[in-house]
């Protein structure tokens, strides 16, 4: 009788630690991915470099876990002419200024099944300027050289934190507008500085992919 009310009471205990031990989370266990996905981005940003306006249209992309976080890359790089004093001693030359940045991206976003809701990202990566001759269509020929006094280019730190509003269109596809502030780091050649590269961001952007 007792070796039966033993055996009886340590299977008690046995299913009692086995019920409890499943309901014990962990950090790796209660971090298991349920589902992931990726889109890709395309946005253009309104900003200033040194002063002056520029258009910057940008790309990004990479792998979405759990409908709330994306890691990936980005690419951006000035479309417009951002007149430039450091060369510019050429009356026949249009010396305009090129800013660019690539690296990685974060991007977290809350209530993604919401039809509106919100997202912060962050980019880390290098930014670069050069200078070159922003020609108009007729005056290219297929014989000039690339001038290495005008691109000579600058390598720098940058970091941009941002956030947007997202509006779910389709399934696929979803649209963004936002605000950012990128900051950079080491900025010192071509005749811009830290200061000059560094200000706000306005932008617009649409996404596609398995959200």
């Amino acid at each position: 009788m007792k070796k039966t009310l033993l055996a009886l009471t340590i299977l008690c205990m046995l299913s009692g630690f086995e019920s409890h031990s499943q309901q014990v989370q962990t950090v790796f266990s209660g971090g298991k991915i349920k589902r992931s996905g990726g889109y890709a981005a395309i946005s253009n940003k309104f900003t200033t470099i040194n002063g002056d306006f520029a258009n910057m249209p940008e790309i990004y992309g990479g792998w979405f876990i759990n409908s709330k976080f994306l890691i990936g890359a980005e690419l951006a790089a000035t479309s417009n002419f951002i007149p430039s004093a450091a060369f510019n001693n050429s009356p026949d030359k249009k010396i305009s200024y090129q800013y660019g940045q690539f690296g990685l991206i974060t991007e977290y976003v809350f209530a993604s099944n919401k039809k509106v809701h919100f997202a912060v990202n962050l980019i880390n990566g290098a930014g670069f300027t050069l200078q070159y001759d922003r020609k108009d269509w007729d005056d290219w020929d297929v014989d000039d050289d690339w001038d290495d006094d005008h691109t000579n280019a600058k390598f720098f730190y940058v970091i941009e934190p941002g956030a947007q509003v997202e509006i779910n269109l389709l399934k696929w596809m979803r649209i963004s507008p936002g605000i950012s502030y990128r900051k950079t780091f080491g900025a010192k050649g071509n005749g811009l500085n830290d200061a000059d590269l560094s200000n706000v961001s306005y932008n617009m952007t649409l996404k596609f992919g398995r959200f």
